[in-house]
């Protein structure tokens, strides 16, 4: 089947292509029309944060879902209390609550807002206050809140902007431009040719546009969160080169063997295609597990990811062949000077010569390369999950130097407040119940800073008040304030008259954390057993996926190791422009195992599909793998030497959560490609020999056949090659 659509696509290339560059521009003109916005959106049914959220939606306390603050400092006389400051600042709010929908601002020279001046009188705040939107909205109304405080005009007066709709834009696609780079240097040192280079990332790119543009309209029916594209685009980017890149060499070694540029396309994709397609197959399955993670952020990540490894999927066994097509036997023209020479019949490669080596002592080899990843793997016991704030910013950023005029002026805790709300049926009698828990509070309760009194709503249905805690929204303390509070505080003081629930930013970060926790096993669970299944179903066999398996889950854990050290430990963390020690961003760990689980899959399948080839055309495990390592390796290294510089190039971007995931997933690949692809599989197939492909004789009958390599050897089709050339004896 495969063999047919190659051809196929070969021979009708230039139609492939014009509808590869319809699909491309129509998919983008139809996502324009339809518009559409993306909403990161942390919802956690069933948790007490997402019960007071609820509880402010429901009342008319719903333009205070989501907050900001409007910081501001004054040195001269007077400080911020000075009359043209008041007068400034003052019409600056009037301006913003008639040109913001639904926008309800805190005057800090209100009686409301009486907390919200510093004891020095230099520094003080206005809470914004906003109903939900989409992240789009925020960004234009972020935007006009600025544009309108640019018009006060008082010397010396400092305005700063905190919370997320201020943010500076980081996403600016500077990281893929840097990962694009480095991967045509790298494919130029691996196939020394222009075209050759060329193809994979055209067909990379083709893929992730049309991807993307799937996306930008899936989000009118899934809600996505913004940095969506950015995700699509880091994993778009390496899988499509990766996989372009295989059929390239099969391609180019077909070619060199004697093939003409048809049968070389159609073997390419008969064999490394089929490759492609289960190992893109594995990847979109672990992507496709975060569903089971059951939260909005989630869902729409992984059903946005995977489409964009679906359609370079697709790419690569449609839009290459045709790309193949057009260039031909010229694949090499082009070339560098320093292009990779054919070896000499008989002589071992670099490559093979390293399989014999570990070969030899299989025992020392996989103890050291077990050590290495077990040593790395050590931090992972101290993984504190959580999120980073305005806080991990750069300076540059205002709601960075918000934050800091905040803890300055008040303290740390300010910077992320906790929100209680209750229903109050009993009217004046429960608001009057929550006005002795912020007495209680405000007495000197440990981590409490300052508790705000109870403000009922209009209808008198739901009342609401602030904690502010002494330690900073990330730290461990205010996760332990959130908990003391629901288990403890909160009931000696109210008891059964109120129901109270903690909620605001801070809890519903510390909610997110518990719930991530609690549904990881469940997630890596499901993805390790259908992985199992799958590659058994291939190889036809029990402990090479099992051992796929295991190797994959140490990759993973010494990337969180990893990822722990640098960002919770600060090791190395000025080298990547990290100021300050986080918690690890609670999702995090999560995209890390989908990605990195379906990516080391990927490396299993391709090395272990020729492995598997060789034994079964020569009977002989060890020269199998030797010759497997050798055919495959120099691709291989490649290709992780692009995800390697791809994932890297969001390391050394401004924001701490995709230097988080960027970190993780370069190291995970980085180790999958060294220790374990070189080392380890290697290794442990020299000590389980034949027993590699053993499989019990029952389920041998009842597994239905998939074949990742081709059923036609190379030498089987230069054998018909030749026979086809051969001329007709004339008769006599």
């Amino acid at each position: 089947m495969l063999q047919k659509l190659a051809h196929v696509m070969y021979r009708r290339r230039r139609i492939v292509l014009g509808v590869w560059i319809v699909l491309l521009v129509g998919a983008f003109a139809l996502s324009g029309a339809l518009g559409g916005a993306f909403k990161t959106e942390f919802r956690l049914p069933g948790t007490e944060s997402q019960a007071a959220f609820d509880l402010l939606a429901k009342s008319s306390f719903r333009d205070r879902q989501v907050q900001a603050q409007i910081v501001f400092e004054y040195d001269g006389a007077g400080g911020v209390r000075a009359p043209q400051v008041h007068d400034a600042m003052e019409k600056l709010f009037a301006q913003i609550d008639a040109k913001i929908p639904n926008v309800n601002v805190t005057s800090p020279y209100s009686p409301e807002g009486a907390g919200q001046v510093s004891k020095n009188g230099r520094i003080a705040f206005a809470q914004v206050n906003l109903s939900d939107r989409s992240a789009e909205a925020l960004t234009a109304d972020g935007k006009t809140i600025k544009a309108l405080g640019e018009q006060v005009n008082v010397p010396g007066l400092t305005i700063e902007y905190g919370g997320n709709m201020f943010a500076t834009n980081p996403l600016n696609g500077l990281s893929e431009a840097v990962g694009l780079g480095a991967a045509i240097i790298i494919l130029l040192i691996a196939f020394g040719s222009l075209l050759a280079m060329g193809l994979p990332i055209g067909t990379a790119l083709f893929g992730i546009g049309t991807g993307t543009a799937i996306v930008l309209i899936m989000r009118n029916l899934v809600d996505m969160p913004n940095f969506t594209t950015s995700a699509v685009a880091m994993i778009g980017l390496g899988v499509g080169i990766d996989y372009a890149l295989f059929i390239v060499t099969r391609y180019r070694e077909s070619l060199a063997a004697g093939l003409d540029p048809e049968r070389s396309v159609a073997r390419a994709i008969d064999t490394a295609g089929r490759a492609v397609l289960f190992a893109g197959t594995t990847v979109v399955i672990s992507v496709l597990g975060l569903l089971l993670m059951k939260t909005s952020i989630f869902k729409g990540s992984a059903i946005a990811i995977a489409i964009g490894v679906l359609v370079t999927m697709l790419a690569s066994v449609t839009l290459l062949p045709a790309l193949l097509g057009f260039v031909g036997r010229n694949i090499d023209k082009f070339g560098s000077p320093h292009r990779r020479r054919s070896h000499p019949v008989g002589e071992l490669t670099g490559w093979q010569r390293w399989s014999k080596v570990i070969q030899r002592r299989p025992w020392p080899a996989a103890i050291l390369a077990l050590a290495v990843l077990l040593f790395l793997t050590v931090p992972l016991l101290s993984m504190r999950l959580g999120f980073t704030d305005a806080g991990n910013n750069p300076t540059s950023d205002t709601t960075r130097r918000a934050y800091d005029l905040i803890a300055e002026g008040f303290g740390p805790g300010f910077n992320g407040p906790l929100l209680l709300a209750a229903k109050t049926p009993h009217g004046a009698q429960d608001v009057a119940a929550l006005a002795r828990l912020s007495q209680q509070l405000n007495s000197g309760v440990k981590n409490v800073a300052f508790a705000t009194p109870p403000v009922a709503s209009s209808d008198g249905t739901v009342a609401v008040m602030q904690v502010f805690p002494r330690s900073d929204p990330q730290s461990k303390a205010t996760s332990d304030l959130v908990t003391r509070l629901r288990d403890s505080m909160i009931p000696t003081v109210v008891g059964n008259q109120i129901d109270v629930k903690v909620g605001g930013i801070t809890a519903a970060s510390s909610d997110f954390a518990g719930y991530t926790a609690s549904r990881l096993p469940i997630f890596i669970g499901a993805v390790l057993l259908l992985s199992f299944l799958l590659l058994m179903v291939v190889f036809r066999s029990l402990l090479v996926p099992l051992k796929a398996v295991v190797m994959n889950m140490l990759s993973i854990g010494a990337a969180y190791g990893v990822v722990v050290a640098v960002f919770q430990w600060g090791w190395g963390a000025n080298l990547i422009n990290v100021e300050r020690s986080a918690p690890i961003e609670a999702w995090a760990p999560v995209f890390i195992f989908a990605v990195v689980f379906g990516l080391s899959m990927d490396y299993e399948v391709f090395l272990l599909s020729r492995i598997r080839e060789e034994y079964d055309r020569t009977g002989d495990n060890a020269d199998a793998v030797a010759d497997g390592l050798a055919l495959t390796a120099r691709v291989i290294t490649a290709a992780a030497a692009i995800m390697v510089c791809v994932f890297g190039s969001f390391v050394f971007g401004p924001v701490v959560s995709l230097k988080v995931l960027g970190l993780g997933l370069a190291v995970a690949v980085l180790i999958d490609a060294t220790l374990v692809r070189l080392v380890l599989v290697p290794a442990t197939m020299e000590l389980l020999g034949d027993w590699n492909w053993w499989l019990p004789g029952w389920l041998e009958r009842i597994l239905p056949r998939v074949h990742v390599e081709s059923t036609h050897t190379l030498e089987e089709e230069l054998a018909e090659l030749d026979s086809e050339s051969e001329p007709e004896p004339v008769s006599p």
